[in-house]
């Protein structure tokens, strides 16, 4: 079982919803002010139609539609995150390779006075310095991605040290979430390879200097657990709801977020021990508040499986599909339903072809349909 099965998307979705909006973010009124039909393109993005975003990028750069050094820097990342996402890895890295270093003077807003009086700094979106460390992984180059992610650690913990020298607060809580996110995407490298030794040196050293992560400490819960520490992740999941009752909720969660984590967390413990209806208990408690908790739900499912309630399982999957199917409409809750097909049904192959037609109509461009196993 993965604790986070989408965790993936669910970085790409929190990288959207940080990165793109860094150049000017607060000097105009609408998304529109800052940028070409920045909000046709997020739109896109949020149904997953990256085709459309490709077409939408070529047809800006042919007729000459982006006026600003930036629109062209913000364009290009989401033509390199489109192409990332439909796996045209080769494609993406082509793009990237088109740039200068980003530290460049080209990419720095003080070097066209005309276009951004009085303003300085690189305009360079975090999105596309991530796109840039990440492609290589894609191709192969594994050490080549964490060692750029490890840099742009590095950088953003400069921003960071920067504004808390001058106690500047302006985007200080975006760039902690930044921090939040590369440490969450170095430590899935880690974790993919099972380097839980890594992970738990890197946790533990960014813990001793911010211990009020609740993502974070249930990360390093998640480690110990795979570690055979029982006590010590019990002792970490204890923290994070120690920080909930302290209304510490951390910069990345809301207050339903937070108390899914908690029960989670709860729930991973009682899997430990097999208790898989206490387990359940938990996972509806974050349905119930959030009926998109896709790993709540898909992990509940697990659970009933483990409990040889076949039936059960396959209707909370069928169910999370047909409810919210923008957000349950991911590779791995669709691998596990079509196992629990073969498992229950003799006519497995029709059932799981219903499937795959129903996701060929509803499903989002960079969707892996071999996931059904047809």
């Amino acid at each position: 079982m993965d604790h986070e099965s989408n965790e993936e998307q669910t970085l790409a979705s929190n990288l959207q919803s940080l990165s793109f909006s860094d150049p000017l973010s607060n000097q105009f009124n609408s998304l529109n002010d800052l940028c070409y039909e920045i909000s046709s393109l997020q739109d896109l993005a949020s149904r997953g139609s990256w085709l459309s975003i490709l077409d939408k990028v070529a047809r800006a750069r042919k007729l000459s539609l982006l006026r600003k050094p930036h629109e062209h820097l913000i364009y290009l990342s989401y033509n390199v995150l489109a192409l990332t996402k439909l796996r045209q890895y080769g494609d993406a890295a082509e793009e990237l390779d088109s740039l200068e270093d980003f530290d460049s003077a080209q990419y720095k807003y003080e070097s066209y006075p005309d276009h951004y009086p009085n303003r300085s700094g690189s305009m360079v979106p975090f999105a596309l310095r991530w796109l840039h460390a990440e492609i290589p992984h894609k191709l192969g180059k594994r050490q080549e991605t964490l060692d750029r992610l490890y840099t742009l650690l590095d950088f953003v913990r400069t921003k960071l040290k920067e504004r808390e020298s001058k106690s500047i607060d302006v985007c200080f809580d975006r760039w902690k979430k930044k921090e939040a996110f590369l440490i969450n995407a170095i430590s899935c490298h880690h974790l993919s390879y099972k380097e839980f030794g890594v992970c738990l040196t890197l946790l533990q050293s960014l813990l001793n200097v911010d211990s009020l992560d609740p993502v974070l400490l249930s990360k390093l819960g998640y480690i110990q657990m795979q570690l055979g520490d029982l006590d010590g992740s019990k002792a970490s999941f204890n923290r994070v709801e120690s920080l909930m009752k302290e209304g510490n909720s951390g910069a990345l969660l809301d207050e339903v977020e937070f108390k899914n984590l908690i029960c989670r967390n709860k729930a991973m413990i009682y899997l430990v021990g097999k208790d898989y209806i206490s387990a359940v208990r938990e996972y509806d408690k974050c349905i119930e508040r959030d009926p998109t908790d896709v790993v709540a739900t898909n992990n509940k499912a697990l659970c009933l499986m483990y409990s040889r309630d076949l039936s059960d399982s396959i209707k909370v999957l069928e169910s999370a599909l047909e409810r919210v199917p923008t957000v349950a409409l991911n590779e791995t809750l669709v691998v596990n339903l079509c196992s629990m097909y073969e498992l229950a049904y003799v006519n497995h192959g029709d059932i799981k072809k219903t499937l795959s037609n129903w996701i060929a109509r509803v499903a989002p461009d960079d969707f892996d349909s071999s996931c059904t196993r047809i």
